[in-house]
């Protein structure tokens, strides 16, 4: 099976490109090949599009390597250049590296070119993957260092909360003491009944706290996630009001979770409440239920996660969505984005406390704007099926040839799954967001089989792009990505339009994080209809 390589080709002779093509296809390669001549039309192949390598003669009438070497360079582009001119001397060639060029090669001597195509794509894998390592390092340390704070305020907030239960006991023993020895209308009544409730609350936020450092005691049972669900179902119609809409969304769970009932419906209390007071003006909560495997790639990423089977409970609204400052703080004791006396600041903290003390995982989704999801990963526990789920679920996809637009504006996301799919056997066309997407699908000479896209792009949708493109390319399938559950999606109308009539018929969705197996069979089964 012949290897995909998109080359870039500066050259001014159709002759010596049809040469080189030849070259390229004995030695192993499908090449997909751009010919330019100006610089023009230099900048607008960058832009476009994403290249495996750069083949260009020395010196053109209208560009020289030189310029096209800079260019690269400018752009920050990693991007290996090599130059086949038919400019020989070795002034030239040392001219050439100088500027950048990885290799220099003859026109009327090509017997290196293949080896030295074959070098180059094995050292930009291996640029690749050193910065993967730094980026996933980087991610590590920060994830590190939020794990330790949260670790810290945790032994803080416990150690106050110890201390001022003491301190409590003995404000709410001598209140209650008082109130027993007073009369039904002494005047001192009234007064002491307020520094008992005083005392009283104050107990609740202590406990809270207790929560949050893990150390409440709780009683875990084997529970049904949506017999949990259900049974909180009515308190929460009542409590969130008439303009607030509750969906439920129930899977087909395989497994229980091991959880303290009871901190269990304060965690999906809490998360209603939160979404409710996001959504001032009215809304809908979503509460969804799956089961899901996690799989090494996303551990990786997630210092507290193990490999392997989890029931997720995800919570989403409607409402104004956070930025990356206020996810980095959500979890902290006290802190509140809500109005002065409008809250404790206890509430998420809450939560994060039950979720960790009960062995589970908790990731929120959410940009400006766009609401929020709270995702909750508990371990599961399979109803007397100790066979590891992972190895029946897996199936082998078939790989193929067709070419697949993706876009996504996760440069880590994005070089993953491009490289996933290269490996499989696709041509991949990448892109950061829905307006550079158009560009290169637009430009694109030859079918797009598939459009792989996030539904939350900057500039462009993910919607409004398959739409777009969709015009031009009907034969065109589509598979949307979103670390938002697709129901709650289709709540907000992020699907809508673009899964109706034809379109839902060769379209799919696919929920971050998706493990290695599900994208590739979600790819498999879009192409193989």
């Amino acid at each position: 099976m012949l290897t995909p390589l998109r080359v870039l080709l500066v050259e001014h002779s159709e002759k010596d490109a049809a040469l080189l093509v030849d070259d390229l296809t004995q030695g192993g390669f499908d090449p997909a090949i751009e010919r330019v001549e100006t610089l023009e039309a230099l900048k607008a192949a960058l832009a476009h599009e994403a290249w495996d390598l750069v083949l260009a003669d020395w010196s053109m009438p209208q560009l020289k390597a030189s310029d096209v070497l800079a260019l690269i360079h400018q752009r920050g582009l990693d991007l290996p250049v090599i130059i086949v001119s038919a400019t020989s001397g070795e002034e030239t060639a040392v001219a050439a590296m100088k500027a950048g060029a990885r290799d220099y090669l003859m026109k009327d001597n090509l017997a290196r070119l293949v080896p030295a195509v074959e070098r180059e794509l094995r050292e930009a894998e291996g640029r690749r993957e050193l910065k993967r390592a730094e980026i996933s390092l980087r991610q590590v340390e920060e994830q590190l260092r939020q794990t330790q704070k949260m670790e810290a305020i945790g032994k803080l907030a416990g150690g106050i909360a110890h201390d001022f239960n003491n301190l409590l006991t003995i404000v709410t023993g001598y209140s209650e003491l008082a109130l027993s020895r007073l009369g039904p209308n002494d005047p001192l009544r009234g007064p002491i009944q307020e520094v008992k409730k005083a005392g009283d609350r104050a107990a609740g936020l202590t406990g809270q706290l207790l929560t949050f450092s893990r150390r409440q005691v709780l009683q875990p049972q084997l529970l049904d996630l949506n017999h949990v669900v259900t049974d909180t179902e009515q308190m929460l119609r009542r409590l969130i009001g008439e303009d607030v809409e509750l969906n439920t969304v129930p899977g087909s769970l395989r497994g229980h979770v091991k959880a303290d009932q009871g901190q269990l419906e304060q965690v999906i209390l809490n998360l209603v409440v939160n979404a409710r007071d996001a959504m001032p003006h009215g809304g809908k909560v979503t509460i969804e239920t799956a089961d899901v495997e996690l799989d090494a790639a996303y551990a990786s990423l997630h210092l507290e996660v193990e490999p392997g089977p989890y029931v997720l409970l995800a919570v989403t609204d409607t409402g104004c969505g956070m930025d990356a400052v206020t996810r980095a703080r959500l979890f902290e004791p006290f802190f509140t984005t809500k109005e002065e006396g409008k809250g404790t600041g206890l509430g998420l903290s809450t939560v994060y406390g039950i979720v960790k003390q009960s062995g589970g995982h908790i990731w929120v989704y959410s940009e400006p704007g766009l609401g929020a999801t709270f995702m909750i990963y508990f371990p599961r526990i399979e109803k007397n099926r100790p066979v590891d789920q992972r190895t029946i679920d897996r199936v082998e996809a078939r790989g193929g040839s067709e070419t697949i637009l993706l876009v996504d504006d996760d440069d880590q996301g994005r070089n993953f799954i491009s490289e996933l799919l290269q490996a499989n056997g696709y041509l991949v066309l990448t892109a950061r967001d829905g307006d550079e997407a158009f560009v290169i699908g637009r430009g694109h000479i030859g079918p797009i089989h598939l459009l792989v896209a996030d539904t939350v792009l900057p500039g462009m949708s993910g919607r409004e792009l398959a739409e777009k493109l969709g015009r031009d390319r009907p034969q065109m399938k589509l598979l949307y990505l979103s670390g938002y559950p697709e129901h709650a999606l289709a709540c907000r109308g992020v699907l809508q339009g673009a899964r109706e009539g034809t379109l839902q018929e060769r379209s799919a969705f696919l929920q971050k994080p998706f493990t290695r197996d599900a994208l590739l069979r979600q790819v498999d089964e879009l192409l193989g209809d």
